[in-house]
C-alpha cells in the first residue's frame, strides 16, 4: 500500500491511498478539520466525492477503522505483543490435554514454562487473575503472558505437542 501527501494551498493537506486494483482512496483535511472522502479508478481518473465528516465524527470513524474498540481475529492464533519480547496469548483447551481438570497449581504451569495464566475464558465467563485453586476445563481459553519463548513452552505443554 502506497500513501502519497500533498499540501493544499488555504485549504489542507490531500492523502491518496492506493487500493491494490489501481483505484485511490482520496481524503482531503482541510484546515478546519473538515475531511472529503473521493474514489479515483485510477491515477489518472476524476474523482468522485463518496462523503463529507467534520472533525469530531471524521476523528470516531478513525478510531473505529484503527481498530480502537475492537480488533478482529484474523487466525487461530491470537498473540499481542508487549515490549519487546513479552507476549499476550490466547490457548485453548481440548479434550485430552495433560492439565485439562488439573487446578493452576497442580498443573504447575507457570514454574514448568514462565508463563502465568492471567485469565480463564469460560463460555460467557471471565475469571480474572484466578488462583492456583482454579481448576481449568476443557474449552477454557487460557489468557497467558510472558517471553516469547515461555507462551511458546506453554502452548507446547497444553497441546501436548
Amino acid at each position: 500500500m502506497t500513501v502519497y501527501e500533498s499540501d493544499l494551498p488555504g485549504v489542507g493537506k490531500k492523502h491518496e491511498v492506493e487500493l491494490g486494483d489501481e483505484s485511490r482512496l482520496v481524503i482531503v483535511t482541510h484546515n478546519t478539520g473538515k475531511r472529503e472522502v473521493f474514489r479515483r479508478e485510477s491515477a489518472d481518473s476524476d474523482s468522485e466525492k463518496l462523503f463529507e465528516l467534520d472533525d469530531k465524527l471524521a476523528r470516531k470513524v478513525g478510531t473505529l477503522l484503527e481498530g480502537a474498540y475492537f480488533q478482529p481475529v484474523h487466525s487461530e492464533d491470537i498473540q499481542t505483543l508487549l515490549g519487546d519480547d513479552t507476549l499476550i496469548e490466547w490457548v485453548e483447551i481440548e479434550a485430552g490435554s495433560e492439565v485439562a481438570g488439573q487446578t493452576l497449581a497442580e498443573s504447575d504451569l507457570r514454574q514448568v514454562t514462565g508463563a502465568s495464566v492471567i485469565a480463564i475464558e469460560r463460555g460467557d465467563e471471565v475469571i480474572t487473575s484466578p488462583g492456583g485453586d482454579a481448576t481449568v476445563e476443557v474449552g477454557d481459553r487460557l489468557v497467558v503472558i510472558g517471553p516469547r519463548e515461555a507462551c511458546r513452552n506453554f502452548v507446547d505443554l497444553v497441546e501436548g505437542s
